[in-house]
């Protein structure tokens, strides 16, 4: 278990690696962090830090799911994750606990969380957070998870786009499984979401009076808007679906079109083949040409050209792509020559 205790007011901020000195607490808010306890380490800050039982059963059982707690009139045990995506295809989720008294928080999680460094940066910027109450800490540690909830929603929101270029240029296998897992992400982290708006909108509402909840109003409106995107992205990922589907009927019927093509010119020559080769080709004397060879051959070619013709005239081969190959170097000279204009 590594504990970082600090004591901070307007004027200061103090930090301690070890136990708490003898501080006047009554001029100092207080901040303990404390990465990787043990089930040991826990019931002594049972004992240490006069910390709910309940509450510590929750940390003991490390409980995922996001919850307010009250323990009494000033105290509360809050339960927040901390989401990472790993390759876009993993979400981790990490649990962080909070347990808020009077001029006293406690933060608990794994060290995979460097609140610490989080905290110093949010410090930085805040500077007025130290001239508040204790709550105003904790709404800003809150304020600076929803943003990094926001960097999902951009990881999302890139891959959404590339993966959507795949499934209408180069639909697979792959990019469909890719799309599954895309979605289940988006549904999962949606649920999360709702999760991390129940906790705020407690706050803004249960304590509405309170100075520092300035810190979270901005943040529920935040997170309202980040649900309604990454429904967008669903809606995204299911038309990309559909796009996907569409792309492979494309394929198949560009497919069916070349061999379709391919068997309304062979079938005429090998019919012509078999009624022109009744004789057949002797065998011993293959030196020997029939008479209607030249004939057969010209017939060939003739079939073949007019068949070509007639498909290209009804633009069934050769035409529809060179056709938006021009209308698309139309529209470049056109806008060269305006930019030129300009």
């Amino acid at each position: 278990m590594h504990k970082t205790i600090f004591y901070y007011n307007k004027k200061e901020l103090i930090e301690e690696k070890s136990e708490a000195k003898e501080i006047p607490m009554e001029h100092y808010n207080l901040w303990i962090d404390i990465v990787d306890p043990s089930n040991e380490d826990i019931s002594t800050l049972q004992k240490e830090l006069s910390i709910n039982s309940k509450a510590l059963d929750k940390i003991k059982q490390k409980s995922k799911k996001p919850v307010v707690k009250e323990i009494d009139k000033n105290t509360k045990f809050i339960i927040l994750l901390d989401l990472k995506f790993n390759d876009l295809q993993h979400l981790e989720t990490t649990p962080l606990y909070f347990y808020v008294g009077e001029k006293r928080l406690v933060t608990i999680h794994s060290s995979k969380i460097d609140l610490v460094a989080k905290v110093k940066t949010i410090l930085a910027d805040r500077k007025t957070i130290l001239e508040s109450s204790v709550d105003a800490l904790y709404y800003s540690i809150i304020s600076g998870f929803m943003e990094d909830y926001e960097q999902l929603l951009t990881a999302i929101e890139l891959k959404v786009f590339d993966i959507e270029k795949d499934a209408q240029y180069r639909p697979s296998r792959r990019v469909l499984n890719y799309l599954d897992d895309l979605s289940k992400q988006v549904i999962t982290l949606r649920r999360h979401f709702w999760d991390a708006r129940n906790v705020v909108n407690y706050h803004v509402n249960m304590e509405k009076d309170k100075d520092d909840i300035k810190y979270l109003q901005i943040v529920y409106n935040n997170i309202n808007q980040l649900i309604e995107m990454i429904q967008s992205y669903q809606d995204t990922i299911n038309s990309t679906r559909e796009l996907f589907s569409s792309s492979i009927s494309l394929q198949i019927n560009e497919t069916m079109r070349v061999l379709t093509i391919f068997s309304a010119i062979v079938l005429p020559l090998s019919l012509l083949i078999g009624v022109l080769g009744l004789e057949g080709f002797d065998l011993n004397e293959l030196h020997v040409l029939p008479r209607y060879l030249g004939f057969l051959v010209t017939v060939m070619l003739v079939v073949t050209i007019v068949s070509l013709f007639i498909f290209w005239k009804k633009k069934w081969i050769f035409s529809y792509d060179k056709e938006l190959s021009d209308k698309k170097n139309k529209k470049t000279s056109k806008r060269d020559s305006t930019e030129g204009t300009v």
